[in-house]
């Protein structure tokens, strides 16, 4: 109200004045240094490529340390007379899942808007995929194979800890300190769940 009243008032500076800085450099794509120095069409062509390149250099990898890892997570449980879910359980997902770990740790290391952003959505993608594409994978062999369902006491242990933090987001949409710890003993938390329904409930 007090611009408005002065004689030299300009609405373009006060646009400036109430409107929030953006650092710009945050909002660039960033872009290879190698890649830098050619134009937009080039550093396209060379992204696509070196993306397909390493995607596939990837899935070969996969494809040759799938089941030897599957038979070393088995030998674990055999000789420490674990079950063999509880060891796949705590190792198995930092393994397949190491990459979008370390994707979403260097985009948060940045302390940046766009930085965090992309870091959950890469956790968000992952937590998608499993649930999706994984799981429709892991039934379609279940079905083909004609494997019997004794994952009832685990599928509920996983089904409980996703309302958990489904809710705690639909409740809290900013997350603290104190939350993320929370979030974080769901994990550990599921476990619990899983033996508490065997052994004691008896469920298969």
């Amino acid at each position: 109200e007090i611009l408005k009243h002065r004689e030299d008032f300009d609405p373009a500076e006060s646009e400036k004045i109430f409107m929030p800085a953006y650092d710009t450099e945050e909002e660039e794509e960033a872009v290879p240094d190698d890649l830098k120095n050619l134009n937009p069409k080039a550093q396209r062509r060379m992204i696509v490529l070196r993306a397909s390149y390493m995607m596939g250099f990837g899935t070969c990898l996969v494809l040759l340390f799938s089941d030897p890892m599957v038979d070393a997570l088995g030998e674990w449980g055999t000789r420490l007379n674990i079950p063999g879910f509880y060891v796949s359980f705590i190792l198995a997902p930092f393994a397949s899942n190491a990459s979008e770990l370390l994707a979403a740790y260097n985009y948060a290391t940045k302390k940046t808007k766009k930085g965090i952003t992309t870091s959950i959505s890469t956790l968000v993608g992952a937590g998608c995929m499993n649930n999706t594409f994984c799981l429709a994978i892991f039934l379609a062999l279940v079905y083909v194979k004609g494997l019997a369902w004794r994952f009832k006491a685990e599928t509920f242990a996983i089904m409980l800890i996703q309302w958990i933090i489904g809710g705690l987001a639909l409740v809290k949409p900013t997350q603290s300190l104190i939350y993320a710890f929370l979030i974080l003993a769901c994990y550990p938390g599921c476990l619990v769940v899983v033996y508490v329904l065997e052994n004691i409930f008896m469920w298969d």
